[in-house]
């Protein structure tokens, strides 16, 4: 049996964007935040519903998303990236989806969790 060499990251140069913590309320969210800015230099910056430490870290104020939290992937492609993921079994949730003013995709959830985490894949900027 030959071996699917296909590779997401090749394909769409995909790449993590974030990984997203949820916290128990708005100052839990800030606490954690602020130990990622003081622990390792990340700026903190704070976006309704959530805390950023820079660019690699969301905290959700509220509990987000997946048991454990979520994480985000960048594509080059996300309609293609979709189809290519619904090809092995991973379908988007259409309650989830983000569009563009131009009407494009920006942000969207898979259904399924993994490890407890809820996936999303964003367009790369």
């Amino acid at each position: 049996m030959a071996q699917n060499t296909e590779n997401p990251v090749d394909l769409f140069d995909m790449h993590v964007a974030h990984v997203g913590i949820n916290a128990a309320d708005e100052k839990d969210a800030d606490d954690i935040a602020g130990e990622f800015e003081t622990l390792m230099g990340l700026v903190r910056d704070e976006k309704a519903p959530s805390v950023f430490a820079g660019t690699l870290v969301e905290v959700m104020k509220r509990a987000g998303r997946g048991e454990r939290g979520h994480i985000g992937f960048h594509v080059n492609d996300i309609a293609a990236a979709e189809e290519w993921f619904a090809g092995r079994g991973l379908e988007v949730d259409e309650s989830s989806r983000v569009t563009n003013p131009d009407g494009s995709t920006f942000l969207v959830y898979f259904k399924r969790q993994i490890g407890g985490f809820a996936i999303h894949l964003t367009v790369a900027t």
